[in-house]
């Protein structure tokens, strides 16, 4: 049986954010426009043609976001509901593949018994039945696809998994524990961290991105969620277990990861831990770092536990919120 603290590792990415959240405010040369929608938990963004795809743990549902705003559910309601920490869990994230959407499903509500779309990769036909691709997942929380090929974060697995659409199955990376910097942990407790006392924690793999041929992954570092614990690593697409190469160090709690029209890489974080308060109102942020120089820009802060970002196009970013929001932001044109 896992521990409390590994639960809390495993499942602790997703709690509702409690109180009302800090307002969110954009870089220079980008605007920004929120739209929020009541007692949603937003999760996974993806684009389908000119629709955009959102994942909702409150209800189970996907929607679609249509360029009229108007957001219509779609397909068959996931199993939703609270886990054993009483966080939400559900459909995580969906994109479109073929003819197809194809739905990463978390953990199984503590309420309800196992069912067979639980801790699974789901695929809907034209239909709208739902067919497991494979259900051999601990909590499958992001997914990238190329080429009919899955690439599955399995984050309580700390493991990257390469998925055939036919459920074959195959561990790209597994992570090893981090130990974080000893005088991190002296700022938790001066007396039980010293030199000699380490402490170890999971790696947690979230966000997943494929670019260059590489597969770049955002490890989130367990509990207790230390500021600048973070990283981004990354492995060839092609050939077997392979050792992840740390690309960025210092993040806090990045969640997802993408590449945006240029070749820069967006991280986003989904904030900073209080051991009292939980994850701190406002501290989540979207960074920009240019690849060339290794500089970090802020191009979206004050964020209060957001979980994806989406390259719209060339101007165009999406980020979600868990309190229901979805963040867009423009960047306006060079004079």
């Amino acid at each position: 049986m896992r521990s409390l603290q590994a639960l809390i590792i495993a499942t602790g990415l997703l709690f509702l954010a409690a109180g009302a959240a800090a307002e969110p405010t954009a870089a220079p040369g980008y605007r920004l426009e929120t739209v929020s929608k009541p007692g949603a938990v937003f999760s996974g963004l993806s684009r389908d043609r000119e629709a955009l795809l959102v994942t909702d743990l409150a209800s189970g549902r996907l929607y679609r976001r249509e360029p009229d705003g108007d957001l219509v559910a779609f397909g068959p309601a996931f199993p939703h509901g609270l886990d054993v920490i009483g966080d939400p869990t559900g459909p995580y994230r969906v994109a479109r593949v073929g003819d197809a959407f194809v739905v990463a499903q978390g953990w199984t509500p503590v309420d309800a018994g196992e069912g067979p779309l639980d801790h699974a990769l789901v695929a809907i036909g034209e239909g709208g039945e739902p067919r497991v691709i494979s259900s051999d997942f601990w909590n499958p929380f992001d997914f990238a696809v190329t080429n009919g090929t899955y690439y599955v974060i399995d984050s309580a697995r700390n493991s990257v998994e390469r998925v055939q659409a036919d459920g074959r199955k195959q561990t790209v990376m597994t992570f090893r524990r981090i130990k974080p910097e000893t005088t991190a942990l002296r700022q938790l407790s001066p007396t039980e961290f010293t030199e000699e006392n380490g402490y170890e924690v999971d790696a947690v793999p979230t966000g997943i991105a494929l670019r260059d041929r590489r597969i770049h992954v955002a490890l989130f570092g367990g509990f207790p969620f230390l500021d600048g614990a973070g990283k981004i690593v990354s492995t060839p697409e092609t050939g077997e277990t392979a050792v992840p190469r740390v690309d960025v160090e210092g993040l806090n709690a990045p969640v997802a990861i993408a590449f945006d029209a240029d070749g820069g890489m967006l991280v986003l974080e989904h904030g900073r831990y209080d051991q009292k308060e939980g994850f701190l109102k406002g501290s989540g942020r979207l960074l920009k770092l240019d690849k060339t120089t290794g500089a970090r820009q802020t191009i979206l802060d004050g964020l209060t536990r957001p979980v994806s970002v989406l390259v719209w196009d060339e101007r165009r970013l999406v980020v979600s919120e868990l309190a229901g929001n979805l963040h867009f932001l423009t960047r306006e044109p060079t004079p």
